[in-house]
């Protein structure tokens, strides 16, 4: 593997600690230390997530015109302080403040990373790279939990301090991202051009899908927590269960470039997967339920990313790769921000469970076209062979 691909996975080795070393935590943290309402915690997801809808756009375009490496060391150090802000957040307005930080810090995390790995990968190689570089973020959300839980049984470890270590921890990526610099390549082949971005209308079944599973996916990081909250779990049941979580993420990453051989098939799985995991949360009971869901939801939320993304790269110019990874993240961040925008609400006026009784019935629905349309989810190199 080249150096700039290792240099890669370590930075997202480093940010998939931290986002798992307080990710879990800031849900239950906001409900019961602020105070936020179920409402209000869609608010922060909403507030995390509409950067998302936006910047990734514009850092598309720079992808194309500045080195890589550099816009991503810029994420990871907006990213380090707007975690350690939280720290001193004492009301609901100011982590959503913080919040947007993270947002637009993560903007100009993970397009750089597709990108440098797009831009030094073979097309036979990208899907591989793409679910080995998204493989070691979510082993890193997977230890993060445990290491959670190892710092909140010291008994002078808070929520609070949680944060300021996460933020410490967070801010070591900005070396490897800067190391990376120095063997990024940079795409000149077109101008910048916004327009460039209406490519993305060729993809409507795989936008669909990337919808359906990303604003699930919002719900399960900004809601679910304090769901489990409500129903019995404590902070280190929580954390151990977004460490099983991982561990299905890592597992089913591994597999991705076999997987990635019938594409349509793996998609329609996932589908049903999260569909699953959403209806089984409705009925759990106890953690093992609820690991059980968690493990049907780690596959579909995982295996969703590097091939809707392949499937999309591989019917695009290289030359604006660049701005169409941008746009493919401006679609991701639209479904994290619907995912909290009516999960939080919805659980506020007709109970805890009615978001996951909600979008388990879409996703049967999304199940369904996704088996109708399955010959526009392969990618070209797959349908020429």
């Amino acid at each position: 593997m080249k150096r700039i691909l290792i240099l890669v996975n370590i930075t997202g080795l480093i940010i998939g600690i931290s986002y798992g070393l307080h990710g879990p935590i800031l849900p239950v943290f906001a409900k019961n230390i602020i105070g936020a309402s179920y409402s209000e915690l869609g608010l922060i997801g909403l507030a995390n997530f509409i950067p998302y809808m936006f910047i990734p756009i514009f850092v598309g375009i720079l992808l194309d015109r500045f080195n890589n490496g550099y816009l991503l060391a810029l994420g990871a150090t907006i990213n380090s302080v707007s975690i350690y802000l939280l720290s001193i957040a004492q009301s609901v307005p100011e982590i959503m403040g913080f919040r947007i930080m993270t947002g637009v810090a993560h903007a100009f995390f993970w397009p750089p990373c597709e990108s440098i790995i797009s831009n030094h990968s073979k097309e036979k190689d990208r899907v591989k790279n793409i679910s080995w570089f998204t493989m070691f973020f979510v082993i890193g959300f997977m230890i993060g939990p445990l290491i959670g839980n190892a710092f909140l049984e010291g008994a002078d470890v808070t929520y609070r301090i949680l944060f300021q270590i996460t933020g410490f921890i967070l801010s070591t990526a900005i070396i490897s991202a800067i190391l990376a610099s120095r063997k990024s390549i940079t795409n000149h082949h077109e101008k910048i051009s916004i327009a460039s971005i209406k490519e993305m209308k060729r993809f409507p079944i795989a936008i669909i899908l990337l919808v359906f599973f990303t604003s699930s996916f919002g719900i399960i990081l900004t809601i679910y927590p304090a769901f489990l909250n409500d129903n019995g779990m404590s902070d280190r049941d929580i954390l151990y269960l977004y460490f099983v979580f991982g561990i299905s993420r890592v597992v089913s990453l591994a597999f991705a470039g076999k997987l990635s051989r019938k594409t349509s098939h793996t998609l329609i799985a996932a589908a049903m997967s999260v569909s699953l995991g959403l209806g089984l949360s409705v009925v759990s009971e106890s953690i093992i339920t609820y690991g059980i869901a968690l493990v049907l939801m780690g596959f579909g939320f995982s295996i969703f990313f590097p091939l809707t993304l392949e499937i999309i790269l591989s019917k695009t110019k290289k030359g604006i790769s660049g701005k169409i990874i941008g746009a493919y993240e401006t679609v991701f961040g639209i479904g994290w921000a619907i995912g909290p925008t009516i999960g939080g609400p919805i659980t506020q006026s007709f109970g805890d469970q009615s978001p996951y009784i909600v979008f388990g019935i879409i996703g049967i629905g999304i199940t369904a076209i996704a088996i109708t349309f399955r010959k526009k989810l392969e990618p070209k190199r797959i349908q020429n062979i």
